[in-house]
């Protein structure tokens, strides 16, 4: 659900196709039917931007028939916590949840009544017989009481038939002999209600006892091989490497920031681990990284950029403010951003408001040549443009984490060519040259750059570093002790590489770039270089292939996969298993014994499997989302019905940052009203095999072209009827930003939903497309490409909307409003 693995992902699905020849049923709910739903056993058609729906009508399935795994459920998550008495649900609050206020750019919620009860210890008080009417439970069981499947089929476009089979099949992973697994993707991620989708499968795995079990959790599918890692290594703007928060202006020094920090996930239950308390460990060991010596701790967070409180430096404002010219110079490094941005038109036309922009990739691309684009005059343009050639992924020598966190090292195959570099030499140069400049003509910000320690390389008899080396980087990452230390008996010198993170010090005498990746390349050497394919283990953890964070566990809050006598749930798989004085299987999520001794009585000395929430339970209440801790279904912003039936009085999410608004984002953030008669059809993007991202890579290719040669726009015979509309034709497919051109592709792949009544069309478009392959070769094609072999069309992305997801503004790509209308003249 959320995701095509068939053919998006296939080395993923070569391994379900693996589970189905052992037994499994495999399960496809999309928009369409895809690769995937023609591999499935069962076939669920939904429309985009009810997954919610969809979801809760499972959860109501599980709750009204008795079928979750009761026990994992009352001692393993917050299902048995007392709310306080003020909160409120959706249903008995106008649609939203109690606290929320309205802002110029969207609602805010004051979280006060989603608190806890607490006992006189500051513990949160729990009824484990989950029937009080203020416990979680009971406030989940009421919130999902309206999703009947007769509701969630008006709503979702699903037939009830294939409603009842998706459910009955998927809760008998309830009972603790079987185990069900989610898989999603981008599908799930790009709405307004992107982490609830997530949050909601969550719910169903805890109400089921399907996380840290062999084959459970939810699984991300990344969008490429390395997604998880830069991530990991703080891709977006509000984390640091190891998921540490980025400081704001109101935490002013370091010592402001570690009490802050541990202040907010400390808890007083002592079977409660609550591993972010080491906060101060990961943050100083990470600043000393940073700067080594040269800095004390102190000075390297005050060093640091800090985040102005409640202001959003996501995708989204990023180019908001590129368009509105606070922004003067962009990298775009080993990315396409006037083809994969959400409103594209809105970014190119960002582009050319700046002052520079570095191009930093292997070929040159849409955003490096926007210039010379649609409606471009390159005579109005004073952009200067840098264009720095890169290595691509075979030539050069690093890491890739994949999305089972698996960290793999990669070797060069061949020398990128000509003057191309891999990306450490490049960010090394700008940063040498940087620091040369702050030496000679001073700034404010001279001590972060020349203090900052750069040993990413050998260095020549004056001690110049004469080339990046990812070794090096590796290193550091993992961290060195930078003294003389001894650490429960053990001592270690300075410059010994840190065994793993339990070692690290909150005093300045370590140092790691980040802390989860602490034991990758240590005294054994690279573990991520590991290639040993046995496994003991029974169920293919392959424990000594590569290496996986955190201390190479592989399935995390594998603790949850055994009783509270540690023995498994699974017994026929088990992830791990106490035998008496020790746990035997992967790396246990924290190594104490288990929660009851063998005579029934409980271990005051254990702790909790889920070590990094502050309870040590797994949240089917989540208070820390901004829209809400529960899920509950809101229409998408470009909503193509005129009443949310599950919540009347509250359409779509309250609490999106809203770019239409006035005085808020700007001229060009257009959102189709409700049922716009000018868009009347549900738009979504996906992907094809053939090509890869934006198209950099694979557009160039003369026989990847060949066999997907054109952006194309996929609909239902019915559409392509009412339309007159054939198969092949050109049709130009328009949004309340923009138009693409495109090729019909008319299939029963896609059929029309039937909504409350109402008959609603839904099209499909891939993203990978861009104008610089327009025809015959022309505009700056590789050398390497023929002419006469050429793709047809410009991004789908000029047709989405400015609008995300309240919690990580991830655009809602998904699902937004077109038309479409066949070319005149166009033939096939």
């Amino acid at each position: 659900m959320g995701s095509n693995a068939a053919e998006n992902h296939p080395i993923s699905f070569k391994w379900v196709q693996r589970a189905i020849e052992n037994g499994a049923t495999l399960i496809s709910v999309d928009p369409r039917f895809t690769r995937t739903s023609a591999k499935a056993h069962m076939y669920a058609p939904l429309r985009s931007g009810s997954d919610i729906a969809f979801l809760g009508g499972m959860i109501k399935y599980i709750v009204d028939n008795d079928l979750y795994f009761k026990e994992y459920l009352t001692e393993y998550t917050n299902a048995s916590f007392i709310l306080n008495p003020d909160f409120k649900l959706p249903a008995e609050n106008n649609g939203v949840f109690s606290g929320l206020t309205e802002t110029p750019t969207g609602g805010t919620y004051d979280k006060s009544t989603w608190a806890f009860v607490k006992d006189g210890r500051g513990v949160p008080v729990r009824d484990k017989t989950l029937s009080d009417p203020m416990c979680v439970f009971q406030l989940l069981k009421k919130e999902f009481d309206r999703y009947t499947i007769e509701l969630v089929s008006k709503v979702t476009g699903t037939p009830e038939d294939k409603l009842k089979a998706v459910y009955e099949a998927y809760a008998q992973t309830g009972t603790p002999e079987k185990t069900g697994t989610i898989m999603y993707a981008m599908g799930w991620t790009q709405h307004t209600v992107g982490v609830q989708n997530i949050r909601t499968m969550s719910i169903i795995q805890l109400l089921l006892g399907n996380m840290g079990m062999a084959g459970g959790g939810v699984n991300a599918l990344r969008g490429e091989s390395n997604v998880q890692g830069s991530t990991d290594h703080c891709l977006l703007y509000h984390i640091l490497p190891g998921y540490l928060t980025t400081p704001h202006t109101g935490w002013p020094t370091l010592d402001s920031y570690k009490k802050a920090k541990v202040a907010s996930v400390s808890t007083n239950d002592p079977l409660s681990a609550s591993w972010w308390t080491n906060y101060p460990k990961y943050i100083v060991s990470l600043l000393r990284a940073h700067y080594g010596l040269n800095a004390t701790p102190e000075e390297g967070y005050l060093y640091l950029p800090k985040l102005d409180p409640g202001v959003n430096y996501s995708w989204l404002k990023i180019w908001d403010e590129v368009y509105k010219e606070n922004i003067k110079g962009v990298f775009a490094w080993g990315q396409n951003p006037a083809c994969s941005g959400a409103h594209s038109n809105k970014v190119r036309q960002g582009l050319a408001k700046l002052d520079w922009l570095v191009n930093v990739n292997i070929f040159d691309n849409e955003t490096g040549s926007f210039w010379r684009g649609p409606d471009m005059n390159p005579a109005d343009i004073n952009t200067e443009v840098f264009m720095l050639p890169c290595a691509g992924s075979v030539e050069k020598e690093g890491s890739i984490t994949n999305s089972g966190r698996w960290m793999q090292w990669r070797y060069k195959a061949v020398e990128p060519p000509g003057s191309a570099k891999p990306d450490g030499d490049i960010i090394s140069e700008l940063f040498f040259k940087i620091k040369e400049v702050m030496e000679t003509e001073g700034s404010v910000f001279k001590d972060a750059f020349t203090k900052m320690t750069w040993d990413y390389g050998p260095k020549d008899f004056f001690g110049k570093m004469t080339a990046f080396s990812a070794h090096y980087a590796a290193k550091e990452i993992n961290g060195f002790f930078l003294e003389d230390k001894v650490i429960n008996g053990v001592s270690y010198s300075k410059g010994d590489l840190v065994p793993s993170f339990g070692s690290l010090q909150d005093d300045g005498s370590t140092c790691s770039g980040n802390w989860l990746y602490c034991q990758s390349y240590n005294a054994t050497g690279n573990n991520a270089a590991r290639r040993n394919n046995k496994d003991e283990s029974g169920i293919g953890l392959h424990s000594e292939w590569a290496w996986c964070w955190p201390v190479n566990r592989r399935i995390i809050y594998n603790r949850a996969s055994v009783d509270l006598f540690g023995k498994p749930w699974a017994p026929q798989k088990p992830v791990i298993r106490w035998n008496g004085a020790k746990w035997l299987g992967d790396v246990p999520d924290g190594g104490w014994a288990p929660l009851n001794k063998t005579d029934g009585s409980a271990n005051s000395a254990s702790k909790l499997p889920f070590i990094m929430k502050p309870d040590g339970v797994a949240s089917v209440f989540g208070p820390g989302r901004a829209d809400g801790p529960f899920p509950t279904h809101y229409e998408p912003t470009e909503c193509a019905v005129e009443k949310n039936l599950i919540n009347p009085d509250q359409l779509m999410n309250p609490t999106v940052y809203r770019f239409d608004r006035e005085d808020v984002g700007s001229d060009l953030d257009t959102i189709a009203g409700v049922c716009d008669p000018n868009y009347p059809i549900i738009g979504t993007t996906y992907r094809v095999s053939e090509h890869w991202q934006t198209g950099l890579m694979t557009r160039w290719q003369p026989w990847l072209a060949e066999m997907q040669p054109a952006n194309f726009v996929e609909m239902s015979e019915q559409l392509a009827d009412l339309k007159g509309i054939k198969n092949g034709e050109k049709v130009l497919v328009t949004s309340a930003r923009g138009s693409v051109e495109a090729v019909a592709i008319v299939t029963a792949r896609f059929k029309p939903f039937l909504v409350d009544g109402n008959t609603i069309h839904q099209v499909g478009m891939p993203w990978h497309y861009g104008w610089r392959t327009a025809k015959n070769g022309q505009n700056g094609d590789p050398l390497n490409a023929k002419p006469e072999v050429y793709t047809y069309g410009d991004s789908a992305n000029l047709l989405t909307p400015s609008i995300g997801d309240p919690n990580t503004m991830i655009p809602e790509t998904k699902t937004f409003l077109v038309n479409i209308e066949k070319l005149k003249g166009g033939g096939e």
